[in-house]
C-alpha cells in the first residue's frame, strides 16, 4: 500500500497541472499562521515547515528546468502513467510466448 502512495504522490506532484496549486498551497502554508504543528514547540514545529519548504523549492527547480529545457528546444521528458501492479519496483517482468515442443 506505501508504494501504491507514494507512485501517486510523484505522479500527482510531477504534473504539470497541478504544479501551481501545490507551489501556491506551499507558499500560503508558509506565510499563514496556522500550522499543523504549533512553531512554539521547537524542534518538532519546524519539522512541518521544513518539508513544505523542501516540497516548494523542489517544485520550483522543476519548474525552472522545465523552463530551461524548453528554452533550448528539448523536450521535458513526461512521468509515464502509472501502472497498477503488486510488484516490487526492482522485479523485472518477462513476457513469454509459450510453445509445446515435441
Amino acid at each position: 500500500m506505501k508504494d501504491s502512495i507514494v507512485t501517486w504522490y510523484r505522479n500527482i506532484i510531477r504534473n504539470p497541472k497541478y504544479r501551481w496549486w501545490i507551489i501556491g498551497g506551499s507558499l500560503l502554508y508558509l506565510l499563514s499562521p496556522i500550522d499543523i504543528s504549533p512553531d512554539f514547540i521547537p524542534i518538532v514545529g519546524w519539522i512541518d515547515d521544513g518539508l513544505i519548504a523542501t516540497l516548494l523549492v523542489a517544485e520550483l527547480s522543476t519548474w525552472a528546468l522545465d523552463r530551461l529545457k524548453a528554452r533550448k528546444g528539448e523536450t521535458p521528458v513526461e512521468t509515464p502513467e502509472p501502472v497498477a501492479t503488486n510488484l516490487k519496483s526492482d522485479t523485472t517482468t518477462v513476457d513469454v510466448n509459450a510453445v509445446s515442443a515435441e
